[in-house]
């Protein structure tokens, strides 16, 4: 297959670091496989796996993805848009489909991306809310339906609630019945509110996760705290639900280390210790999506940029200033 152009506009990587190592540059243009789809990409939105890439923190990036620098130059994951080409082998997709889903090198003008990991978007969700969902949405719904396994009536406690993924877990807990707090800074509270939560807990004013109550279960996104320590604020047979990688524990793991010690001990104590790691497919984008358009989840978006403007914008989500999603524009 051929584009029409030879060369795109990407965002790329060609050193491990803060937003210091990017670039706005040309590259070629990728050609799709006969089981794979072309996208022309409208819109993206970094997580904090794009700032684990981007850092190469923790070490164990680099043993997958380079150790010097990445193999792969353009960087992100998540991203929107419409289907411009299709490989021979591809079913159930057409040119011009709107699209949402996870590919490497996403944060381009055009990504070639796997059937299994794209969904059609609804016509009345625009692409922008789209974009936000494929990792950062996934992961809530992952963490809360098959993690921690919220049920209606419970006590859940979101740590992290004002982040990318603790926004939407805010919110899938609510919809799942559940009574929610959730954990943020002071700056935060009023849009954590606004997600759903009953109450929101300064975690500066009040340190202790002792004081914090007690629940039945605890999704824990971005606090570092030791197992022990949160485990705490459990009820009696609660579940704590470690989720992701954060900067607590040594660098060649960090959070990961703490999700492993998790499941190890999880035989061995009354409560119930679960670690959750994203896995991307295509049903799961398609049920978010389908919420985003019934008007029971939202694309929390605290910012949206131009691709001139992606760089303080993915400096501003790795200094953790972001409330919920940021969003880049292509088109």
């Amino acid at each position: 297959m051929t584009t029409a152009t030879a060369t795109m506009t990407a965002i790329t990587q060609n050193a491990y670091g803060g937003t210091e190592v990017l670039a706005l540059g040309r590259v070629p243009v990728p050609t799709p496989k006969p089981d794979e789809v072309l996208v022309r990409v409208h819109a993206v939105s970094p997580d904090s796996g794009t700032v684990h890439l981007m850092t190469g923190d923790p070490y164990a990036v680099r043993l997958a993805l380079g150790l010097r620098r990445p193999r792969q130059p353009i960087i992100g994951l998540a991203f929107a848009g419409a289907i411009e080409a299709i490989g021979s082998e591809v079913t159930g997709f057409s040119v011009g489909d709107r699209v949402a889903g996870t590919a490497w090198a996403a944060f381009a003008e055009l990504v070639v991306a796997s059937p299994a990991k794209i969904a059609r978007i609804p016509d009345g969700v625009p692409m922008a809310d789209a974009a936000t969902l494929p990792v950062s949405a996934s992961t809530a719904l992952q963490a809360v339906r098959d993690g921690a396994r919220v049920q209606e009536g419970q006590r859940v406690l979101v740590i992290g609630a004002g982040g990318g993924v603790g926004s939407f877990m805010v919110q899938l807990a609510v919809a799942a019945g559940a009574r929610v707090t959730g954990v943020a800074s002071a700056g935060k509270a009023a849009f954590v509110r606004s997600l759903g939560a009953e109450r929101v807990i300064d975690y500066r004013a009040t340190p202790d996760p002792a004081d914090w109550g007690r629940f039945d279960v605890i999704i824990e996104a971005a606090d570092g705290r030791a197992l022990h320590v949160l485990r705490r604020a459990l009820t009696e047979r609660g579940t704590l639900a470690i989720v992701g990688a954060d900067k607590s524990g040594g660098p060649l793991l960090r959070g990961t280390d703490r999700q492993l010690r998790a499941i190890l001990l999880n035989p061995w104590v009354k409560h119930r210790l679960t670690a959750v790691m994203q896995r991307e497919n295509s049903d799961d984008l398609a049920t978010l999506l389908d919420m985003v358009d019934r008007g029971t989840l939202r694309a929390a978006i605290d910012e949206v940029a131009p691709l001139s403007g992606a760089f303080p914008l993915i400096d501003r989500l790795a200094q953790q200033q972001t409330r919920g999603k940021a969003v880049i524009e292509l088109v």
